[in-house]
């Protein structure tokens, strides 16, 4: 058979014979590209990339001056009358990158082979390049970006070395230049819209944000975005009006529409989760214009707002429509104090603070400001930005309003203490997103924010707004109403289920060809690594419902944290079935995530859509009367177990916070998931060197010990080992970095440092190194009003105060707080960025306490006595008392000389957590509940007493009751024989200081402790006759 010939085409960009020939072939091989995938295939086969790259590496670039000479800075489009045939030729072959990227994941295989991202990146810096070669550029490159999110295989992937690339040193730079160019020209302001849309679309890790923010970025941004609303905004304005006209920011051109969200959605996007970036951004030059009263024409159109700021404050007595309620209140500029300018952070190297808001500066670094500086800073007031941002949310066009809330929710969630802030958004911003939630959302052309493969306005919306409802009510009972009021679980609900429905399937075969694949790569030669093409990845469609998909689970995981009722709410409009579902893995390959899309039945999800259907899972697993039937009924017990083996340590992490409320006393599934062999896999899993599934395995364990047979709690302590056990308690790393401690206190002049466990002026404990409530599902920043499912859980076990045998009392007080499981997830997504050695501590504590719980519960309920005989035998007797006298001594912490504590060394005292206190107490509690040789035994523990003496004046509640209960328990007589023993034991507590203590606690704050202890001072006194 005769070898077909080589195209000429591609024999002229191999072989050029003049400059306009290879133009001329470069605008062929486009013109047959464009559209058209299968051509896309045939042609790299061919080995088309390799020339591409050949063409775009000869880039020397243009040189300042000469670039100043033919272009000039000032024209509003560059001239393709002057473009030589070498700028021509590189403008069609990145024109040729970016139609071959549109083809999806599978081409950036040979692109990258070229190596093409190099020779691309080089072409985004301004000064040397010309602006149409730069924003060709730009387009290619988020074309590349849509590329690299659809691709989907092992973590050293093509995107990997893009992001490398587009996160270097150098394109940062470019991107900053480009960002700060000072012309106002329709190229230039496509050019920003292009950097942010670009920021939008890769910016995911945090490390991306820091080199974001580092590199001047956030300043850049600001700049731009106070910017685009001096010159577009007031134009829209009577300089006579002060009356509003919510059509203002809609009649704006569209340029400046699409440039607005962009930007808006890009600083978002890189101040999220820090505060440090968030006060950058409020430091920035523009935005402190903005924040001092700067007199600019953007300044002058908030300033005619004042007149109706009142309008905000009688909101809720005067029930009117929301789209006619206007902006909060602002200060306008002769209400600003004239000394407060000089309390502002300088600004270094930004040039002074006459110089216009819309002026563009060099971005070169981060603003030289302090952390106190800036702090104070962001306290002084935002309530301009916060005022501007809530009227684009309500007067702008659709993409607008969406970033603006979510850099406004960003900002309210840097300070979640101002209700006032919480009130506007529950009124103002939250209404308005949920309306973009309706089916029949009218979305404006060219209103969404992204372009190109990903640009679906209608998935872009449905992706976002929950996003941003999430955001906001998280963990606010008030926005969490607002949500509700309108009609945001019902509408999230649809969405979840119009996910499921099939889409139309995408075929792509490639073109016939007579000759095999290696024959054809044999023709390439030298070039065969740039004709394999990759994998096909996720189509979009795929991606963009699974992205929803995720974003709606977390949106009702968040309704779903505090009130029963809504939790009723969204099962009754039928989502328990479509979670179930969403529980189930997809195999590891792409056609399977793919089928989700393209079919009605299931196949799978990915991780991340696992990750929120366990959110979802755990919270509506909290409430009693959910797990007792629409959970049973819907088989949430068989998917979950399923999870606990996934190969990714997130999802078992997430899948153990679900066991932790599904193996519950009262819980109907305790039993079959019991039976199916949780066990083995919890005790694995508390072996892990995952702090977090450690923690929640050990947690889950502890729940599962509650009202357990002997039988099974001695299996469970077998399958963990005892050694195990002692050594996740004891794991107290006893040599801490009190550096960082003691650094901590700086701030805090004239006061005595604030220590772990130590009350504060107000009587509060306050445990640094201990993040033990935050851990907690039932743990909010703002209030719980729905306690009713909170106290019937507890119901069913006891607590203290509920019976009037005070013995039986103790015996039951094993587990508080039994459907508590940890909110990593939320305190990932949502708290300011810790540091890593303090979390780790904070993790240690945490599970040090869940490995105490579980003691707790092995030693109560029937059988207890047998049980305190088993673990004195397999922990050791001696031991376990040295171990919570250890756990109950205060750590001396001599931060500079380690060698000579003394008080001129700075000697502290830490003293212990509180609620490692609690764990250790009820151990105790349970020990003297026991049969009398063992309260025999913890009365000669004279160690141990003396550290549990000066808890009697502790502030919290429950540790005093405890201790009580503890003396109550000692002095109680089982019967005659015991009587001697009882008040031998009595007599030891006297000599120890308790009886004292305890006629102290007879005038506590605290009802049931003062009567309770009067009750145990009258004992005592029987056996002292």
């Amino acid at each position: 058979m005769t070898r077909p010939s080589t195209p000429p085409i591609l024999s002229e960009l191999r072989s050029p014979t003049s400059s306009a020939g290879q133009v001329a072939a470069l605008r062929a091989l486009k013109n047959e590209i464009i559209g058209h995938e299968q051509k896309k295939q045939h042609w790299v086969a061919l080995g088309i990339v390799a020339p591409i790259v050949r063409i775009l590496r000869g880039h020397k670039g243009v040189g300042k001056r000469r670039h100043r000479e033919h272009h000039g800075e000032g024209n509003q489009l560059y001239s393709t009358a002057i473009r030589t045939d070498e700028e021509e030729a590189r403008l069609q072959a990145i024109n040729v990158v970016g139609s071959l990227a549109c083809g999806g994941p599978a081409f950036l295989a040979p692109l990258s082979a070229g190596p093409i991202f190099p020779a691309l990146f080089a072409f985004l810096s301004p000064r040397e390049t010309s602006p149409p070669l730069v924003l060709a550029t730009l387009r290619t490159v988020n074309t590349i970006a849509d590329a690299s999110i659809l691709e989907f295989s092992a973590p050293e992937t093509v995107s990997t070395a893009y992001i490398r690339h587009l996160y270097g040193d150098e394109c940062l730079s470019n991107l900053v230049n480009i960002l700060g160019q000072c012309s106002d020209t329709t190229i230039k302001q496509q050019q920003i819209a292009l950097v942010a849309t670009l920021i939008n679309k890769t910016c995911r890790e945090e490390y991306q944000r820091k080199a974001l923010a580092c590199s001047g970025i956030i300043e850049a941004l600001s700049s731009n975005f106070l910017s685009l609303l001096t010159v577009d905004l007031s134009s829209n304005f009577s300089v006579t009006s002060s009356v509003y006209t919510t059509s203002a920011l809609s009649s704006a051109p569209a340029r400046f529409r699409i440039g607005l969200a962009s930007i808006l959605q890009a600083i978002a996007t890189i101040v999220s989760n820090s505060r440090l970036r968030v006060s950058q951004f409020l430091c920035a030059p523009a935005s402190k214009n903005l924040l001092r009263g700067y007199e600019s024409p953007a300044f002058n159109w908030i300033q005619r707002w004042s007149p109706i700021e009142s309008k905000i404050s009688d909101r809720r007595q005067r029930p009117t429509d929301s789209n006619n309620v206007g902006l909060p209140d602002l200060r306008p500029i002769h209400h600003q104090d004239p000394n407060s300018a000089s309390r502002l952070p300088l600004l270094g190297g930004y040039g002074s603070s006459e110089q216009p808001p819309h002026a563009r500066v060099a971005f070169g670094s981060a603003p030289d400001v302090g952390p106190t500086e800036a702090s104070s800073f962001v306290e002084h007031d935002d309530s301009n930005i916060f005022a501007l941002l809530i009227h684009i949310c309500r007067a702008g066009d659709c993409a607008s309003r969406l970033m603006a809330a979510k850099l406004v929710t960003i900002l309210y969630r840097s300070r979640p203490s101002e209700k006032r802030k919480e009130t506007i958004l529950a009124l103002l911003v939250v209404p308005q997103l949920v309306r973009m939630l309706d089916k029949d959302f009218q979305i404006f052309q060219g209103s969404a924010s992204e372009s190109g493969i990903l640009g679906s306005p209608e998935y872009f919306f449905k992706e976002q707004a929950p996003r941003v409802l999430e955001m906001l009510f998280v963990d606010s009972v008030d926005l969490q109403r607002a949500a509700v009021d309108a009609g945001a679980i019902k509408k999230l609900s649809q969405l979840l289920k119009r996910s499921y429905d099939p889409m139309p399937i995408k075929s792509n075969h490639p073109l016939w060809t007579s000759q095999r694949l290696d024959q054809r790569l044999h023709d390439v030669g030298d070039d065969a690594t740039f004709a394999r093409l990759g994998s096909p990845g996720l189509t979009p469609t795929a991606y963009r419902v699974m992205q929803t998909r995720e974003a709606v689970l977390n949106a009702l995981a968040a309704l779903a944290t505090f009130k029963d009722e809504y939790r009723r709410a969204i099962i009754d409009n039928g989502v328990v079935s479509f979670v179930i579902e969403s529980l189930k893995p997809e195999n590891g390959t792409v056609s399977s995530i793919n089928a989700v899309a393209n079919t009605s039945v299931s196949s799978g999800n990915p991780t991340s859509v696992l990750l929120a259907a366990c959110h979802v899972a755990r919270a509506l697993s909290k409430s009693v009367s959910t797990l007792r039937t629409s959970l049973i009924d819907a088989g949430l017990a068989i998917p979950i177990l399923a999870l606990l083996k996934h190969h990714d340590l997130e999802v078992q992490v997430a899948a153990t916070t679900v066991v932790c409320n599904l193996i519950l006393e009262f819980s109907p599934m305790r039993e079959p998931i019991v039976e199916a062999g949780v066990l083995k896999i919890l005790c694995e899993h508390a072996h892990s060197m995952n702090a977090r599934l450690r923690l929640n395995a050990v947690w889950a364990l502890k729940h599962l010990m509650h009202t357990a047979s002997n039988h099974l709690k001695m299996n469970c302590l077998e399958e963990l080992g005892p050694g195990w056990l002692k050594q996740i308690i004891c794991n107290d790393n006893e040599d801490l970095d009190f550096s960082a401690m003691i650094q901590n206190d700086k701030d805090m002049v004239g006061e005595a440092p604030i220590a772990m466990g130590t009350p504060n002026a107000v009587g509060e404990q306050v445990d640094l190194l201990n993040a033990i409530e935050s851990s907690s599902p039932d743990s909010s920043h703002g209030p719980i009003e729905d306690e009713a499912d909170e106290v019937n859980m507890i119901d069913s076990i006891g607590t203290f105060g509920r019976e009037d045998d005070e013995r039986v009392q103790a015996r039951s007080a094993s587990h508080a707080r039994p459907c508590m499981s940890p909110t990593e997830a939320n305190r990932q997504r949502f708290a300011v960025l810790h540091d890593d050695s303090d979390q780790s501590r904070r993790d240690d504590i945490a599970v040090q306490e869940q490995g105490l719980n579980f003691i707790r519960n092995l030693i109560c309920g029937p059988g207890a006595s047998e049980m305190i005989d088993y673990i004195f035998r397999e922990l050791g007797q001696d031991k376990i008392f040295d171990m919570l006298a250890t756990k109950l001594r205060p750590k001396v912490a001599n931060a500079f000389n380690r060698e000579k504590k003394s008080a001129e060394n700075g000697v502290r005292l830490i003293t212990p957590p509180t609620e490692i206190v609690i764990s250790v107490l009820y151990i105790v509690i349970h020990v003297a509940a026991g049969l009398p040789r063992h309260r025999q035994l913890l009365i000669s523990q004279s160690e141990l007493f003396k550290l549990l003496l000066p808890l009697f004046g502790h502030s919290h509640r429950e540790i005093r009751g405890g201790l009580v209960s503890l003396v109550t328990n000692l002095t109680w007589v089982d019967d005659h024989s015991d009587k001697m023993q009882c008040k031998a034991r009595a007599q030891e507590l006297r000599k120890l200081g308790m009886y004292e203590k305890l006629g102290i606690l007879e005038s506590d704050s605290e009802l049931d402790i003062r009567e309770r202890a009067r009750t145990v001072v009258h004992q005592m006194k029987e056996l002292f006759r």
